[in-house]
């Protein structure tokens, strides 16, 4: 008929979705969409009876909807969500708009269908990517759970000692008769609990990737070679050391001292694994365009419940006084921050093999020496303290002060540029934290620097990151003290800077 020619081929083609035309139960017309959706020809399709796209769960609301058409006005009947049936017999689900038309050929139904399947899958993904997400966020904040369990277990045990063995040498010295012996020894107590509490924060530090990284390109197997001795004490005489080195390595770009501390967590860990006796092997090679170093030894090896968990922080089978577990979580954070991968591979009895791969870094001078020492003491330049920390503040000014400098000291940025202001004299060496309220030390500096281009600066933190680059790496020119130093870490830095 005429109408249904120029609805046919107008309208109706152009919508995206399908539509169908039914005079009563009988379909009239179908778009092309219509027709490719329930998988019939158009020509098929028309003249059927629109049950023949139904499913059962269709068919359980098609009389009401019928009633509606029959007995209703003209327009919309609303719109259901159902499921109907291709000419395959696949079902798929749908959303259907009905509206009543009166036309001079009598009272007509149009229903505008659309295909929910690819809306429900969409759904479904997302509904299955919040659940990944609700679940990694529980695994996140039982790691950190477990993680602040282990830092305040250890550090309690620290601060234990500390705490008690500061009593023991405060009792002493008030004593009718101090014994300087005695003092001595529980006054070493406390610098070696202190010694653990700063061991702990760097590898905390290397394993969240926030520790000072100072990479310079590096010859693996000449770092190898000079550590053996090393290696070899903290092993034991009972365990055998091999070491072979591969041909032709490029070089490395990492903190050289990083990679010591690598090799003897490793080289501690298999000492553990092997009370009697065994061998430890260390070999290089290149593998896939990347430098490979393994380190393997032939202990007694970890059920793979165990391995799994290897690199999580303070996971550990061993009693809380034989390791904190962190080694392998501090390996992990070494070797992701030099931009390399670690993996493990062990077997009950069959011991186990750490293979870390670094990529092969460019320079034309490997790290070969260590630094020459300098003299530690001052010639009575001015150097400007800040510090936030009352206690800090004191200790750092009190061992300048003892070097032979003159301290000037402020207890934040704004407090430091006022003091400045009104110093008429030069101002050797800015001595800074990093992370301080109201004013970071670098806006400190910058704003100093400008004041005084003369001033030179060495800032001091246990974490660096605002005056890090993306790497973990210090900016150019900066010089960093990290937190905790002794007396003569401070005085060696500070105439470092000095000297230039």
């Amino acid at each position: 008929m005429e109408w249904s020619e120029e609805l046919s081929s107008g309208l109706l083609q152009a919508a995206p979705d399908a539509i169908l035309v039914l005079d009563g139960p009988r379909i009239l017309l179908v778009n092309d969409r219509a027709a490719r959706m329930y998988g019939w020809p158009r020509d098929d399709l028309v003249g059927q009876s629109v049950e023949v796209l139904l499913t059962a769960e269709a068919k359980a609301i098609y009389p009401e909807r019928r009633r509606m058409i029959e007995e209703g006005p003209p327009g919309s009947i609303g719109t259901v969500v159902t499921t109907l049936r291709r000419r395959d017999g696949s079902e798929f689900p749908v959303e259907s708009s009905t509206t009543v038309v009166e036309t001079p050929q009598g009272r007509l139904t149009i229903s505008v269908v659309r295909d929910l399947t690819e809306r429900i899958r969409a759904e479904q993904e997302q509904a299955r990517l919040r659940a990944e997400a609700q679940a990694h966020r529980s695994q996140r904040l039982e790691s950190l759970g477990q993680l602040a369990g282990g830092i305040a277990h250890d550090f309690n045990n620290m601060l234990g000692v500390i705490l008690n063995y500061a009593s023991f040498v405060v009792e002493e010295a008030q004593s009718g008769r101090p014994d300087p012996a005695l003092i001595i020894a529980d006054a070493e107590q406390v610098i070696q609990a202190g010694n653990r509490g700063t061991a702990l924060t760097h590898q905390l530090l290397a394993f969240a990737r926030r520790e000072v990284v100072r990479p310079q390109p590096l010859d693996l197997n000449a770092l190898i070679s000079g550590a053996q001795e090393l290696l070899r004490r903290t092993i034991g005489d009972h365990l055998t050391l091999v070491f072979r080195p591969g041909g032709d390595l490029p070089l490395v770009t990492c903190d050289p001292h990083q990679i010591e501390q690598m090799l003897v967590i490793l080289a501690l860990n298999a000492r553990d694994a092997m009370p009697s006796a065994g061998e430890l092997a260390i070999d290089t090679d290149c593998h896939e365009e990347r430098v490979r170093l393994r380190v393997a030894d032939t202990g007694r090896g970890m059920p793979e419940d165990v391995r799994d968990r290897a690199f999580e922080p303070f996971f550990t089978t061993k009693g809380s006084a034989e390791g904190t577990g962190l080694g392998l979580a501090t390996v992990y954070g070494i070797v992701t921050q030099a931009g390399g991968e670690v993996s493990i591979a062990s077997e009950v009895g069959r011991g186990t093999t750490v293979t870390v791969l670094l990529p092969p870094g460019a320079g034309a001078e490997a790290y070969a020496a260590t630094e020459k020492p300098v003299t530690t003491g001052g010639c009575g330049e001015t150097l400007l303290v800040v510090e936030d920390e009352v206690a800090l503040r004191e200790v750092t000014g009190r061992i300048l002060t003892a070097a032979g400098y003159r301290v000037l000291s402020a207890e934040s940025g704004p407090q430091a540029l006022e003091l400045v202001a009104g110093h008429d004299g030069v101002i050797d060496l800015l001595v800074s934290d990093v992370v301080m309220p109201g004013m970071l030390g670098k806006e400190l500096a910058e704003r100093l620097v400008e004041a005084r281009p003369g001033t030179r600066v060495l800032f001091m933190s246990g974490y660096a990151q605002p005056v890090l680059a993306s790497e973990g790496t210090l900016d150019e020119g900066v010089a960093l003290l990290e937190k905790p130093f002794t007396a003569k870490d401070l005085l060696t830095a500070v105439r470092r800077r000095l000297d230039g």
